[in-house]
Formats: structure tokens, sequence, C-alpha cells
């Protein structure tokens, strides 16, 4: 079957009426970024390029458009905390987005509870159910493939504690539905949830011949 395609080069524009690039690589989840500086001002914004990255130690990590108050505190203390986002939290998440000044408190403005973490300096989210401890192992400017660098930067951390509240764990085993998590989709206000009516389970060849 011949399919119509519409294709085009970034560089030279999409052509439609809204980017779809961040539509298709999507949903995405969310890197709720807490952070302080070495002065002990707290900040909290939420990250859509985020994910993990590494099993074994954990590393996870977010891509900051900009040198924002996030990358410039985690560059100076070289800790920071993620926080889950859920669907209860959906709307302080929102409000944590706001562009304030570095003095200004985005847990305050969010409403939401700061609590300290066991060990990095950074207040987790209390609120949320989900909190991994990290400290910054790679800091890192990203390029085109000119070489050009661009006003764009990735933060990776390695997760150094684990926080999840224990009705998320049934019988051991963390149930991801449960927690509601949050996920970023296309355009300027699109977001996703999921639910266990919508899992499906695929056995690896592998380990289908083993």
């Amino acid at each position: 079957m011949t399919r119509q395609r519409y294709s085009y080069q970034p560089r030279a524009g999409h052509g439609l009426p809204h980017d779809p690039l961040n539509a298709i690589v999507g949903p995405r989840p969310i890197g709720w970024i807490s952070s302080q500086s070495t002065s002990g001002l707290r900040n909290l914004a939420p990250y859509s390029f985020f994910n993990c990255f590494n099993y074994h130690p954990p590393i996870i990590g977010f891509a900051s458009s900009g040198w924002k108050d996030s990358v410039q505190n985690i560059s100076e203390s070289k800790e920071f905390v993620w926080n889950l986002a859920t669907r209860p939290l959906a709307e302080a998440m929102n409000e944590s987005s706001a562009s304030i000044p570095p003095e200004q408190d985005e847990f305050a403005l969010a409403g939401l509870t700061p609590i300290p973490a066991s060990q990095v300096k950074v207040s987790m989210v209390a609120e949320s159910p989900v909190n991994f401890e990290c400290r910054l192992t790679q800091l890192i400017r990203l390029q085109d493939v000119h070489g050009s660098e661009l006003e764009s930067w990735l933060v990776l951390g390695e997760v150094v504690a684990i926080h999840i509240d224990e009705h998320l764990l049934e019988n051991g085993i963390y149930q991801t539905a449960k927690a509601q998590p949050i996920l970023r989709a296309g355009g300027p206000s699109a977001y996703y949830g999921i639910s266990e009516a919508s899992r499906f389970d695929l056995v690896r060849p592998d380990a289908r011949r083993g």
C-alpha cells in the first residue's frame, strides 16, 4: 500500500500550523525539578524534555532551552531532585512553570510543601508520591550538526536516593498507573494521563527463547 507522506527539512521550516516535533515524540514524562541556589533560594520547574538514561547506576536527565535558574543552581550545587508530577498535582506543576524572579519561591507560588531530602541539600515536593534525589554527573551544552553551540543544556544526574509512597507498592511491585503520572504532549497545553485499561504486555524474543 502506498501512503501519502508529508516530508520537510526542519531547518527550512515545517510549513504546518504548529511544529509537530514535540507532539510526535510524546507523550513525554515530565522532569519536575527542584534545585537550590548557593544562597539557599529554592527553585521548582517542570521540563518536558526528560527521561531515564541508565539503569545501574540510575541516571536521569532533562534538557533546558536556555540557561535557566534550575541549570544555574545545579551547575553550582551539583545536586537536584526529580518529583513525580501526577494528575492531582497537575495544576500546581503548571503554576511552578511561571517565569518569576529567582528570589521568588515556586513552592510557595504553587502551594506546595518543601521537605528536606536525605542525601542532597535540595527540598523535595512533599505532595509528590515519588522523589529522586540526584547528584550531577554531566552538564552538556548541545550542538548542532555543524558543531555550533545551541542555547540548550542537557543535565544528567545519578539517582542517589529514591522515595516512594507505600500505597504505590503492591506486593513490592510499583504500580505505574496508580500513581497517575501526567505526560506532556504537543502544543501549548496538551497533556495525557495513563490508565491500567490502556496497558498491554509484550515479552522480549530472547525471554521467549529462554
